[in-house]
């Protein structure tokens, strides 16, 4: 798979979600960005992201993803966090 493909299947399955995908064509790693982890643990938000690429963890298409989830929120922190350390 390529990181393009993950980022289709991730965006089209979760409202209003956006997603940074890197990997080598068989481990990827994942940021996903969605309003709809407000208020979930992170195993949750984390299921929510798997249950997109569930298809092709099964049939070996995808092999390991590794995921981190924001909500909006979370992720404006963050970006501001990285403005006031890098000015």
């Amino acid at each position: 798979m390529q990181p393009e493909e993950i980022k289709t299947l991730i965006e089209a399955s979760l409202n209003d979600s956006i997603a940074y995908i890197e990997g080598d064509g068989t481990h990827f790693t994942a940021a996903v960005i969605c309003p709809a982890f407000a208020g979930k643990t992170r195993i949750q938000k984390q299921q929510l992201v798997y249950d997109t690429v569930k298809t092709q963890l099964l049939d070996g298409t995808l092999h390991a993803l590794s995921i981190t989830t924001f909500t909006p929120e979370e992720w404006q922190a963050l970006a501001d966090d990285l403005r006031s350390e890098n000015p």
